[in-house]
């Protein structure tokens, strides 16, 4: 397959039209079975809820092209079923799996000359999203919505590229509270982060940490990422909370750590402030930036630095990133079963 002729090298993470996207309908109880479409516009009408209540979600997965050219997915049956709990807890229809997959591996396959070349370093990003359409104005839910899925091809999310340590500075913002939606990947859940991503700027960091909103002690995500940490003792640990957007990337990068690296994994509440001197590694993930190690975090007035004083990458979190990445590219065998291949 002839792929499109960019820079694939030079690519960030931002918006490129693609060919086409998936899109279907919901209205009576029912969906519609979709379909490709051209357009990139979506038309809405003004009292639609997507607009004045934020009812819509959306997800994040990637396409990657193996050394032998087929075009593979990674994990997105999860997406599924976490687009699933998050259209529950917005009353909103769950996108049925078998819609929610035929969308995805859909649109991918309408869009493969847009996927990036083997080795390339750059990934096409999917964005499948639901949102409340049509005529409303009180607060209830949608009568009518779209379920649509739309991919670009994207480089590193972070300009540092690569895997280089990026830094973090814990915010004086809440992000989520506990029973609200810091569970759910709800678009509700992110404008708030923006202006404390500014203030963590400003600071001199690249994205901001937050702590729990009842104590403002516990570690729980980062502004755009899940966060595991490296403990002495081949410990790995990352912070459960109600409030933490449960991570397919992170629960994968701990399965990974216990079942093929033997580390003693866990989930549980990490008091920054007593805990941090033991902190060896430290990094965010997500779809996104897959694994970024954090070299240092602004806190209590001055900065806390990590493995090689902050400026190397870390064994630990190397290890992972590498392990990760060879499932998604297909470079070695997939024992979890993991990869879905898209059909050409």
């Amino acid at each position: 397959m002839n792929k499109q002729p960019l820079d694939w090298s030079k690519l960030g993470f931002e918006y490129t039209k693609t060919d086409f996207r998936f899109s279907a309908s919901w209205e009576n109880g029912h969906w519609s079975s979709g379909e490709l479409i051209t357009s990139e516009f979506i038309s809405l009408h003004e009292g639609s809820p997507a607009l004045h209540y934020a009812q819509q979600c959306f997800e994040g997965l990637k396409a990657q092209t193996a050394a032998d050219g087929r075009i593979l997915l990674f994990r997105p049956d999860l997406n599924a079923e976490r687009m699933a709990r998050t259209a529950v807890r917005l009353a909103m229809p769950v996108v049925p799996e078998a819609l929610f997959l035929h969308g995805v591996h859909s649109c991918v396959r309408a869009n493969a000359s847009w996927v990036p070349p083997y080795g390339s370093g750059a990934s096409l990003y999917i964005r499948p999203l639901l949102i409340g359409i049509g005529p409303n104005m009180g607060l209830r839910p949608a009568k009518q919505y779209e379920f649509r899925v739309m991919v670009c091809p994207v480089g590193p999310y972070y300009k540092t590229g690569g895997l280089s340590p990026i830094s973090l500075a814990v915010s004086d913002f809440d992000r989520a509270a506990p029973h609200g939606l810091g569970d759910v990947k709800a678009g509700a859940n992110y404008p708030g982060g923006l202006y404390a991503t500014q203030k963590a700027k400003e600071q001199g960091a690249y994205e901001a940490l937050y702590l729990d909103a009842a104590e403002h002690r516990y570690i729980e995500e980062a502004g755009s990422a899940n966060v595991i940490i490296s403990l002495p003792g081949n410990r790995l640990i990352t912070p459960k909370s109600a409030a933490i957007l449960p991570s397919i990337t992170r629960r994968s990068l701990m399965e990974i750590a216990s079942r093929e690296l033997g580390m003693l994994t866990e989930e549980r509440p990490i008091d920054l402030r007593a805990e941090i001197h033991e902190f060896q590694e430290v990094a965010a993930c997500g779809t996104a930036a897959v694994l970024s190690p954090v070299g240092k975090l602004y806190f209590d007035g001055h900065w806390h630095r990590f493995h090689g004083d902050g400026e190397q990458v870390g064994p630990v979190m190397q290890t992972l990133y590498d392990r990760l990445c060879q499932l998604q590219r297909g470079e070695r065998a997939d024992g979890f079963g993991w990869t879905q291949e898209v059909t050409l």
